[in-house]
C-alpha cells in the first residue's frame, strides 16, 4: 500500500481527478463521498460512508473500469480507510523525518494508531514507542501488543504530554471526545515530526493552534479542504494564527517541488484528511489481490451498462 500510494502521489495531479469530499448532513447523520479516476488509467471510484443516528458508520467503495465503464467490485472500505489513512501517513513521514531509529508518540489506540505504527515501522526503524488512550486498560493492551509484535520497548504513558516527551515522531490518531485539542504546541520540540489525521471536519480538534504556529512546514494531503475544512486551522485561522505560507500539498513533496523547504524544516506536520486517491488506489490494490488469490465473490446480479 505505501508503494502504491508513493507511486500514486509522484504522478501530476489534476485536481479534477481527486476532487473535494462531499458531505450531506440531516438530522444527526451525514453521508461523506470521495472519488477519483486513478492516474494509471485502469479503475476509477466512489468511496460512500454514512454516519447513522445511532452513531454507526458504513463504508462502501465501487470500483468502475475506465474503459468499459462496468463495475467490477465493491469493497468493504472500513478497513480500507484506516490503511489507506496509515499508508499515506507513512510515504509523508518517509519523506520528512530525519534518518535513524525513531522514537514515536502515540495518542489513541484505536484501529487507526495500530495501522499507522504498522505501516510508518514498514519504511522507517522505531527505537522505543510511548502510548496514551484516555482508557488505562486499552493503552496497556496497545504497548503490549506493540512490543510483542515489533520486539522494541513500548510503555503506556499516563498523560498526553507524557507519551510526546521526548519523541521523534508523534502520532495523533485520536480526537477527544469533548473535541478539545489532545496535542498541544508547548510539548512540541525542534528535530519533532507531528502526524495529525483525527480532525477531518469543521467541529472535530486534535493539535491546538500553538502546535500550527510552531509547525514551520505543513504538508497537507488536501491543503485546501486542511486550510477550511478541519476544526484545528478554522480555529488558528479565527485567532489570526498565519499558515497559509507554510501549506504545502503532499503531491509537491513527493514530485521534489518543496524538498529545500522539507530539509530546512524544524518542526513538519503532515496532516491529513483523507482523499479519493488514497481511497481508490488502496481499494484496487486490494481488488487485485482477492481475484489473484481466489477471495473475491461474485454476486448474483447484473447491473446493467448504459450506452
Amino acid at each position: 500500500m505505501v508503494a502504491t500510494l508513493r507511486a500514486a502521489y509522484a504522478l501530476p495531479q489534476r485536481p479534477a481527478a481527486s476532487p473535494p469530499r462531499s458531505v450531506a448532513r440531516g438530522d444527526g447523520v451525514w453521508l461523506r463521498s470521495l472519488s477519483a479516476v486513478l492516474p494509471s488509467g485502469a479503475l476509477m471510484g466512489a468511496k460512500l460512508f454514512g454516519l447513522s443516528r445511532r452513531r454507526r458508520v458504513s463504508y462502501l467503495v465501487t470500483l468502475f473500469d475506465q474503459e468499459s465503464g462496468e463495475i467490477v467490485a465493491l469493497v468493504d472500505a472500513n478497513p480500507i480507510t484506516a490503511f489507506r489513512t496509515a499508508a499515506t501517513s507513512a510515504v509523508a513521514v518517509d519523506r520528512l523525518a530525519r534518518a535513524g531509529a525513531m522514537k514515536v508518540g502515540v495518542l489513541g489506540s484505536g484501529v487507526e494508531a495500530h495501522a499507522h505504527v504498522r505501516a510508518i515501522a514498514s519504511v522507517r526503524p522505531l527505537a522505543s514507542l510511548a502510548v496514551y488512550s484516555p482508557s488505562e486498560e486499552n493503552r496497556a493492551a496497545f504497548a503490549r501488543t506493540m512490543q510483542a509484535e515489533r520486539g522494541i520497548p513500548c510503555r503506556a504513558a499516563d498523560s498526553e504530554r507524557d507519551a510526546v516527551s521526548g519523541c521523534d515522531l508523534v502520532i495523533a490518531a485520536a480526537r477527544s471526545r469533548d473535541e478539545k485539542p489532545i496535542v498541544e504546541g508547548a510539548w512540541l520540540a525542534d528535530g519533532m515530526l507531528v502526524v495529525s489525521i483525527g480532525s477531518t471536519l469543521p467541529e472535530q480538534r486534535e493539535v491546538d493552534t500553538a502546535t500550527i504556529a510552531r509547525c514551520d512546514l505543513i504538508v497537507a494531503d488536501a491543503p485546501d479542504e486542511v486550510a477550511h475544512g478541519t476544526g484545528d486551522f478554522i480555529a488558528a485561522a479565527r485567532e489570526n494564527v498565519p499558515f497559509a505560507a507554510k501549506l504545502v500539498s503532499l503531491n509537491d513533496l513527493l514530485m521534489g517541488k518543496a524538498d529545500d523547504r522539507a530539509q530546512a524544516a524544524r518542526l513538519p506536520m503532515y496532516k491529513s484528511v483523507g482523499a479519493g486517491l488514497q481511497d481508490i488506489a488502496v481499494a484496487e490494490l486490494a481488488y487485485r489481490e482477492a481475484m489473484r488469490q481466489g477471495l473475491a465473490t461474485d454476486l448474483p446480479i447484473d447491473i446493467s451498462v448504459k450506452r
